[in-house]
């Protein structure tokens, strides 16, 4: 797998017509898109379908959070569909985690679906997670609770920020999955989220996939802006495997 099939475009905008618009300008054919809560209720299961024949690679980013039969019921549905990767929240617990396996398993006609589960959303600082959350500890121990807890519940891998993917590959395995979204470009804005990196700096720190939204979407020229991401991800992923 190369560079460019580990960037994963966030495709955070409301309809089929914008999807394909800005694909259209991004012009990467076949390359990893991101269909969030956004555009999945909005057009349902069909934008799924449409995007891997049209040769997309799809990570559908739903975050199930509910009880282990609710989910695994849900997984089972969600493997019919055709996405390449799909993910839950670690917060709900080793059974529920191993309910979502179970159902994708149960499910899919062919390979399963790669399954992640959310540590903390690249949104929550130290200070929401003591005073709006009320859990007390720092944040990277609970992250790395979590993506302990998801790598023996049978996940493949964890969605954290990139700060914390060296972490979890080392208290878990270097074969389980660190997706990061939180990327950004120097000169772009963080925007709402707080854990942010570079696509270079996410390399090094030992992301597996990143995910890149603003800094392409929104960019006056997607088409360059994804390959200024890739030659910058591509350059630090050569650095780090040689």
């Amino acid at each position: 797998m190369n560079s460019k099939e580990r960037i994963i475009v966030a495709l955070d905008v409301s309809s089929k017509e914008e999807m394909f618009k800005l694909l259209k300008k991004i012009n990467q054919p076949g390359c990893y898109v991101k269909v969030g809560m956004e555009l999945y209720y909005q057009e349902g299961a069909d934008v799924v379908r449409e995007l891997k024949n049209s040769g997309y690679s799809v990570f559908l980013d739903l975050k199930l959070h509910d009880i282990p039969h609710t989910v695994n019921k849900a997984m089972r549905g969600l493997a019919k569909v055709g996405a390449d990767m799909v993910n839950v929240h670690a917060a709900g617990g080793s059974e529920m985690m191993r309910a979502a396996i179970e159902g994708l398993e149960e499910g899919a006609t062919g390979k399963r679906p790669i399954c992640l589960a959310v540590t903390q959303l690249t949104s929550t600082d130290q200070k929401m997670l003591e005073s709006e959350l009320m859990i007390g500890h720092p944040m990277m121990d609970v992250i790395t609770q979590y993506g302990k807890l998801a790598y023996h519940s049978g996940m493949d891998g964890v969605v954290c920020s990139a700060w914390e993917a060296r972490q979890m590959k080392e208290h878990t395995a270097p074969s389980f999955l660190t997706v990061t979204p939180g990327i950004r470009l120097a000169a772009d804005s963080a925007g709402d989220q707080k854990r942010v990196a570079t696509p270079a700096r996410a390399s090094e720190l030992g992301s597996d996939y990143i995910v890149v939204g603003r800094s392409i979407t929104a960019a006056d020229h997607p088409a360059e802006a994804f390959q200024h991401v890739a030659d910058e991800w591509g350059k630090s992923q050569w650095k780090v495997n040689n």
